[in-house]
């Protein structure tokens, strides 16, 4: 249980010190620590048609839910890729809405820091 609150804490954490740069951005955004700790910008949460950042939070697995087909690897890579390497990635993706229809979207993925522990920052262009 400390584990999860701490995580929890990281990513709260990275939140309010990019608290202006998610509510003001033009591009959806989200961050990602796994798959039970994260967050997203409003602009996220709507495109990929949830009601807010919190509602999409709750997602117990955002690759298959909000990534289609082939795209899930090269989002896997990327984020890996992050994790392991230090290393930006942009790369196309296959986007699934919740009520399942696919788009196309422009991905830049960066890893980032906080309290030692790394996480990616996606932007998102549809």
């Amino acid at each position: 249980m400390a584990e999860r609150n701490h995580h929890e804490d990281i990513v709260e954490g990275m939140a309010e010190q990019l608290k202006d740069i998610l509510a003001g951005s033009e591009q959806a955004m989200y961050l990602y620590l796994d798959d039970t700790h994260k967050m997203c910008n409003r602009k996220f949460a709507e495109l990929l048609g949830y009601s807010s950042p919190e509602e999409w939070a709750k997602v117990k697995d955002p690759l298959a839910e909000g990534v289609a087909g082939k795209s899930q690897r090269a989002v896997v890579e990327a984020y890996q890729r992050a994790m392991d390497k230090s290393a930006a990635s942009a790369l196309k993706v296959t986007a699934k809405h919740r009520l399942g229809r696919t788009f196309e979207v422009d991905m830049i993925m960066v890893p980032v820091a906080y309290q030692g522990h790394k996480m990616a920052l996606h932007f998102i262009q549809a």
